[in-house]
């Protein structure tokens, strides 16, 4: 006896109608040009966002000094932030930081210096510790002429990891054998296949050392200093941080305890 053979699953499926679809030279040469011009314009945009909201971060800035811990509290309500200081005496340290401001380069204001105020303290003399993230422009950039907005080729490609040079600043410290640097180094990932550290160490290390893997810069610049009073009242969730190691000796650190661990905005009163 015969019998047609039973066709396999989906035999009868219609082709899909996107899977071949094709794009001349033309139409992506326009797409292209369109995408340049978005870029151009989310630039000024940026640039003029940064020109009317320094004003008002000055204004923030002038009140954040009257209030007691406002950039220490502001700063461990950040989840990266805080395992970074998880260290005692990294946040005894943070407890003196009275002021935080970001300078935007005004030629290329994706880049930018972290600026770190001090009070007096017992750790080092420094009253300001800064880290640099410095706009080195690709070669071509010196031929380039800007459009009437200021924006050139080069900055329409922009690229953090072939434009963007990090500085390191030295602290000097009141007690170099005791520097938190030194209690705390940067440990390297001996057989690991990227460049990430094994151990972070001290929360000054990304002072003290111009690479920053973790990206600590970007995450103060770009997220805690423009939200730095949501913040500071604890109104950010964060993402949860799981680390393989947890500080069994965190020395003797841990007999002084302070308010910046897990610190809560205060309640207001109803009215």
């Amino acid at each position: 006896m015969s019998g047609k053979k039973r066709a396999s699953p989906g035999t009868d499926v219609e082709k899909n109608p996107l899977a071949n679809v094709e794009l001349n030279n033309e139409d992506a040469q326009k797409l292209q040009d369109i995408q340049k011009d978005i870029q151009r314009v989310e630039l000024v945009i940026e640039r003029q966002a940064m020109e009317k909201l320094t004003p008002v971060y000055e204004k923030r800035r002038a009140v954040a000094k009257s209030i007691e811990k406002f950039w220490p509290v502001a700063l461990m309500n950040n989840t990266m932030i805080s395992f970074h200081a998880q260290h005692t005496i990294d946040q005894l340290a943070l407890s003196y930081l009275e002021d935080l401001w970001i300078v935007r380069d005004p030629k290329e204001p994706r880049c930018y210096t972290v600026e770190f105020f001090f009070k007096a303290n017992p750790y080092f003399t420094d009253s300001v510790l800064k880290k640099e993230y410095k706009y080195v422009p690709p070669p071509a950039a010196s031929d380039e002429t800007p459009d009437a907005d200021g924006i050139t080729e080069s900055m329409l490609e922009f690229s953090w990891a072939r434009d963007v040079q990090p500085s390191a600043t030295p602290i000097h410290w009141k007690d170099p054998e005791n520097a938190l640097t030194k209690l705390h180094p940067r440990v390297a990932e001996v057989d690991g296949d990227d460049d990430m550290p094994a151990e972070a160490g001290s929360f000054f290390n990304f002072f003290e050392i111009a690479d920053d893997p973790f990206e600590i810069g970007t995450q103060i610049a770009n997220e805690i200093f423009s939200e730095a009073t949501d913040y500071f009242m604890g109104n950010i969730a964060g993402d949860e941080i799981d680390s393989e190691e947890e500080d069994s000796e965190d020395d003797d650190d841990d007999a002084e305890e302070i308010d910046l661990e897990k610190p809560r905005a205060k309640k207001q009163k109803k009215e």
